[in-house]
């Protein structure tokens, strides 16, 4: 394991001619990147009203679709080239039919080789990697029954690992502790490795670095710090409010994790060019941390993601100031071929990189909780 280098890569996407030979079935946007997740949210509602997120006042504001369309739209992406669908809302564990939806997906295969050559017709693809992204509120009871359905990983929301401070950001008293044990429930069936994500909001959460660096070797769970987004309900970002990657660094790599364990952090290499997470451990290798920086060190240029919000709306990038509207395709009595059509123009049209802090730029036309985490 090599020694943490501030030297991060390019984000400038590919060239549209240097990926002139690729094959033309697999979904790609002008760009040459190849789009293989698919984020969608089941669901507009959340049963908490984080401080980063909700302004408190506002509930859902966008309806929920049908499991049966839910699918329908996956197994369009999935013949396509998708190969990873992750269930956001909203909260999803609020969604009845989760575990159901989950079992379904389970049944869906790739229809691409890793290479991006197409399946022959007597070739059977591999198993989606299905995720979920949860504020584990929820997760105890449904852990379980989630992962025999075929769940293959869980990511947790979880901004402080002090009671007190995760009562404050949530406006939901007692609810640390109902997080605490879907985590560690999740862990224990085996939905791993779970990953805890924190939003780091300066003068309110940032004191909780160091714990949750000691909580990620004590629980054995990936914590990743993510930078603070444009993306409220009350639109009161300011870039001081954000903690950059290079403190986060600098912080832990000033932290000795327990007696007998050097300072500093380690670097890991990234599980694929499209990770959106620097990756960490420490000396003894216990522990993991991740840091996702799209402030301070933009990772758009392999992007490989498309979202579908709870209404059916088809979102190239998180700050779009569009969305596609797929479900009215379906609802007109669109083919399975016209939505694959469809999704081609308007993935051809996904934008190079997003533009926070740069002069003129604007808010997405949806808040990150109408979208899908």
């Amino acid at each position: 394991m090599e020694q943490y280098a501030p030297d991060l890569e390019s984000s400038r996407p590919s060239s549209p001619a240097a990926v002139a030979h690729d094959q033309p079935a697999r979904l790609r946007d002008s760009f040459g990147r190849a789009i293989t997740d698919v984020r969608l949210s089941v669901t507009d509602r959340c049963n908490y009203k984080c401080v980063y997120c909700r302004t408190g006042n506002e509930g859902a504001q966008y309806t929920e679709l049908p499991i049966a369309d839910y699918l329908r739209m996956v197994r369009v992406l999935v013949s396509l080239g998708v190969e990873k669908v992750r269930l956001t809302g909203g909260e999803p564990l609020l969604r009845a039919g989760l575990v159901e939806m989950v079992a379904a997906l389970a049944q869906f295969r790739t229809a691409f080789h890793p290479d991006g050559t197409p399946l022959a017709a007597n070739e059977n693809g591999a198993p989606l990697d299905i995720a979920l992204t949860t504020n584990g509120h929820l997760l105890e009871s449904l852990a379980e029954p989630l992962h025999a359905a075929g769940l293959s990983r869980v990511t947790v929301s979880m901004d402080a690992v002090d009671p007190e401070i995760f009562a404050r950001i949530t406006r939901v008293p007692r609810s640390f502790e109902r997080v605490l044990a879907g985590v560690r429930a999740a862990r224990a069936v085996g939905l791993g490795p779970v990953k805890v994500n924190c939003v780091l909001l300066r003068g309110f959460n940032d004191a909780q670095i160091e714990p949750f660096a000691e909580f990620s070797r004590r629980e054995g769970v990936i914590v990743r710090f993510i930078e603070f987004m444009p993306l409220e309900e009350d639109r009161s970002w300011k870039p001081e409010t954000v903690v950059p990657m290079d403190e986060i660094v600098a912080r832990l790599n000033a932290w000795r994790p327990s007696c007998g364990v050097p300072a500093g952090l380690v670097a890991l290499p990234a599980n694929a060019a499209s990770e959106t997470a620097r990756r960490f451990t420490f000396a003894d290798g216990i522990g993991e941390i991740g840091i996702i920086a799209p402030v301070s060190r933009p990772f758009c240029g392999h992007c490989s993601r498309v979202r579908i919000t709870s209404d059916g709306a088809l979102r190239t990038c998180l700050f779009s100031q569009s969305d596609h509207d797929l479900y009215g395709e379906m609802r007109r009595g669109a083919t399975d071929g016209d939505l694959r059509a469809y999704v081609r123009r308007v993935v051809m049209h996904k934008e190079a990189r997003h533009h926070i802090g740069e002069p003129g730029f604007e808010k997405p036309s949806r808040n990150m909780v109408h979208i899908g985490g």
